[in-house]
């Protein structure tokens, strides 16, 4: 009993946590290094090989996919509506169908990755995407496309988990940070040049160029080790420690590290996987209104909204839909990895609300675009209000709101919470996701200009959100938040 309480406080050693969630890499850290030194494993300042260089590279192969599904739907839209004869109703359905097969993968990708593993899960999860982008491409019918793009949200759901929790387990803790980031600048990526192909090929030629990234994963899975982690935690120790060697090199000494990886699936054994109802105790509940909180206000903020049809909102503005996705991604690519380089030095609150603070701003200026056309003033300058801001919305929350709830979702929850809070959190995400991408249409044929004054108010509202309950977790171990996190419910 007293070892499953002192887990769920998040006291295990500083090693053993970093193994299983990450941590911040701007931490305390001077512990975990001097017990480093006394094991003989791992240096002072340990720097990236190339083996988890290429093996962080095939996961984000993964991230792209993903960007590349969420960001077809705006150009291809025109044409599969034309070519299908679908009904804005229809291409809806398109659209939405996407996030019901990710809530669908999320819900087993935590399974499925304990069961086939980390490079298994990622090579799974391509077969569904492989036969969706064909689906899609070769359909006659509206049936065909749409279980095509269900097939893709699948693989998004799968790929969603297993990718950053790959990296994670892959790379060295004090570079950590920093590699799980990479996978939402490649989401980013995917996002940005589907938008760029888009305005140059049809939907058909567009869905054939989603299938190369998944190719380019699946051929890269045979050259990168499984997750050491995951081999230890099946018992297969000898494989661990050879995986864990080829990561770091030949002439590295990984015995420190090897055994912290034993010594945390050890104490694994001694207690059971926390349920989602374990969640509810009082315990976690800042957590849970903090972890769950974030990721609705980030879905009802609206990005997917202006994510899935970005081109729609710029020729209802009046304003050319391929310039306008082009500047999307000019702005896009550079904000997101501006994002990665502050997260450790600025910190994870300030980033939040300068975010959230900017896509309020953008929405309202989309809003104001939409009722000045409805009020037949300034018609000329309107469609510039629409560009500008969507662009201020985009690269705001690139900035931040897009990666960092992700990230503090794996800092706020106890190590046997992590997976059961995960699968909570990432569903609500997805189903938030799906709500809006499903509405958007409806919405913008009710009121343009009120449907994104109302993604104004929920972005207000984040700000207040972030300032009020969010943590700050910069430069702080993952003890030092979860012990904060639990004393503040317990005095509520």
């Amino acid at each position: 009993m007293g070892s499953r309480e002192n887990i769920e406080a998040g006291e295990l050693s500083s090693p053993l946590l970093d193994v299983a969630g990450g941590r911040n890499s701007g931490g305390d850290d001077s512990g975990g290094s001097s017990r480093s030194k006394q094991s003989g494993g791992g240096s002072e300042n340990p720097s990236a090989t190339s083996m988890v260089v290429l093996s962080t590279l095939v996961a984000v192969s993964g991230s792209f996919v993903f960007g590349s599904a969420v960001g077809y739907s705006s150009p291809a839209r025109s044409g599969i509506m034309y070519d299908l004869d679908l009904s804005v109703a229809e291409y809806s359905v398109f659209g939405s169908i996407l996030t019901i097969g990710a809530m669908i993968g999320a819900v087993v990708s935590g399974r499925m990755a304990d069961y086939i593993g980390r490079r298994g899960t990622m090579g799974f999860s391509q077969l569904f995407c492989i036969f969706g982008w064909l689906a899609i491409a070769l359909s006659k019918v509206a049936w065909w496309a749409d279980l095509g793009r269900l097939l893709v949200g699948c693989g998004m759901g799968l790929l969603s988990y297993v990718v950053p929790i790959y990296i994670a387990e892959i790379t060295p803790k004090d570079l950590r940070g920093a590699f799980t980031t990479v996978h939402q600048l490649m989401i980013c990526c995917g996002v940005s040049l589907t938008y760029l192909i888009g305005a140059f090929v049809n939907w058909r030629a567009l869905a054939l160029v989603g299938i190369i990234p998944c190719a380019v994963q699946v051929l890269g899975l045979f050259f990168i080790p499984e997750s050491p982690r995951w081999l230890a935690k099946i018992g297969q120790e000898k494989e661990s420690e050879a995986a864990l060697q080829h990561l770091r090199g030949k002439i590295a000494d990984t015995s420190g590290e090897a055994a912290e990886i034993r010594d945390y699936t050890e104490s694994l054994k001694h207690f059971s996987e926390a349920s989602i109802l374990d969640l509810c105790q009082r315990r976690y509940a800042r957590s849970l209104l903090v972890g769950v909180g974030l990721m609705v206000l980030q879905q009802f903020g609206g990005v997917n909204g202006i994510a899935f049809y970005a081109s729609t909102i710029f020729i209802s503005a009046g304003f050319s839909d391929s310039i306008g996705t082009i500047a999307m991604v000019v702005v896009q690519i550079p904000m997101t990895a501006t994002g990665v380089m502050l997260m450790d030095k600025a910190g994870r609150r300030p980033l939040l609300l300068v975010s959230s603070a900017g896509t309020c701003l953008g929405c309202s200026f989309v809003g104001l675009s939409f009722l000045l056309q409805d009020l037949q003033g300034w018609t000329q300058v309107s469609p510039i209000f629409a560009l500008v801001g969507v662009l201020v919305y985009t690269g705001s929350f690139s900035l931040g709101m897009g990666g960092i709830p992700w990230v503090i979702m794996s800092e706020i929850f106890p190590i046997n919470m992590k997976g059961s809070a995960g699968s909570l959190v990432t569903l609500v995400s997805w189903l938030g996701s799906w709500i809006i991408s499903y509405a958007f249409n409806f919405l913008m044929d009710w009121n343009s200009a009120g449907t994104f004054f109302m993604f104004s108010s929920i972005c207000g509202v984040t700000v207040l959100f972030v300032a009020k309950l969010v943590p700050e977790t910069k430069g702080r171990t993952l003890e030092e938040i979860q012990a904060s996190m639990n004393q503040s419910s317990v005095k509520r």
